[in-house]
């Protein structure tokens, strides 16, 4: 039950997990869009005397993302995770916070969540208390069900080598819009993008073997280094798609890698055939999801290939 007054909030839960398994799910940020739905990215910028620094982005709604920097500690030995967040926009207070796991057995763990306003400025007691309750159910579950969500995964890198212009095959990635007329398996696209740099948008697509899909998905554009997308409308048979388009200069040119993270939902199974197995549905997917990306990363190629050379 939470504790909410003017100076802290506090959830509180028993998990069926080990303690060491929940700490590392919860010091994992770069996981929490697997299992947590507003989470979309958590971007490391290094370390500073207080912690190791990410800029985080949660969607917020279908058409809105909110973004701020952090500072998080983290002490495995103790079991006790301390973050302190800087305000997400002008006129609103931070917020410092702190993890604490106890193990009750070896298999279950009492687990606090702690938060409270940090310095002058407006603070949304009521939308953290909110937030917090889903975040640390969203952990309790993705810790209870480890075993059989990972075996749901599918997580891949497909790389290339391009030995073009990274600012051409960036912007190729980042106009999402001429998608349906430089990508033959995109028929339709509605992108908007109130914010420089995040985007939504609205995707037909069909699989080689004719799928078709309608997805929506939010998009973190990080300029020739990384485009970061979670799809927030899905596919029937995923509960959850997140991946990146990553850019790694070399000395000869770059490397262009297309990830993908997709969550398998076994209700959705027969989609695929009656006697359709987890084993089977990941071997579809990545064979479907890296059909499409490689065909994307060769467009890409192509196009950064021939704008260094024109």
């Amino acid at each position: 039950m939470p504790t909410l007054n003017k100076d802290t909030i506090q959830h509180t839960a028993t998990v069926a997990a080990p303690a060491t398994l929940v700490f590392d799910l919860v010091a994992d940020l770069g996981s929490w869009p697997q299992f947590h739905g507003p989470s979309v990215h958590a971007e490391p910028l290094g370390a500073d005397e207080h912690g190791q620094l990410f800029r985080h982005w949660w969607v917020i709604d279908d058409h809105t993302v909110r973004t701020w920097q952090a500072s998080w500690h983290f002490d495995r030995e103790q079991l006790r995770i301390r973050y302190e967040f800087a305000p997400h926009q002008p006129g609103a207070a931070g917020a410092r916070g702190e993890w604490i796991l106890h193990p009750s057995s070896d298999s279950s763990t009492e687990v606090r969540l702690e938060q409270a306003a940090a310095g002058d400025g407006s603070y949304d007691a009521a939308g953290a208390e909110r937030e917090l309750r889903e975040l640390l159910n969203a952990v309790r579950t993705a810790a209870e069900h480890d075993e059989e969500r990972r075996d749901l995964v599918v997580d891949f890198e497909d790389p290339l080598f391009v030995a073009g212009s990274l600012d051409a095959a960036y912007e190729y990635l980042y106009e999402a819009d001429k998608w349906p007329e430089r990508i033959p398996h995109v028929s339709r696209l509605v992108l908007e993008e109130r914010v420089p740099n995040i985007q939504f948008f609205d995707m037909d697509t069909h699989t080689p073997d004719g799928s078709p899909h309608t997805t929506r998905s939010v998009r973190i554009c990080l300029p020739n280094n990384k485009i970061v997308y979670k799809q927030i409308h899905l596919p029937k048979l995923l509960d959850g798609h997140t991946g990146h388009w990553r850019f790694t200069p070399t000395r000869e040119g770059f490397i262009l890698g297309a990830r993908h993270t997709a969550v398998i939902k076994p209700s959705a199974l027969p989609i695929l055939g009656a006697d359709t197995t987890v084993l089977d549905a990941r071997k579809y997917l990545r064979r479907v999801l890296s059909a499409n990306s490689m065909s994307n990363l060769r467009l890409a190629k192509a196009y950064a290939e021939e704008q260094h050379h024109a």
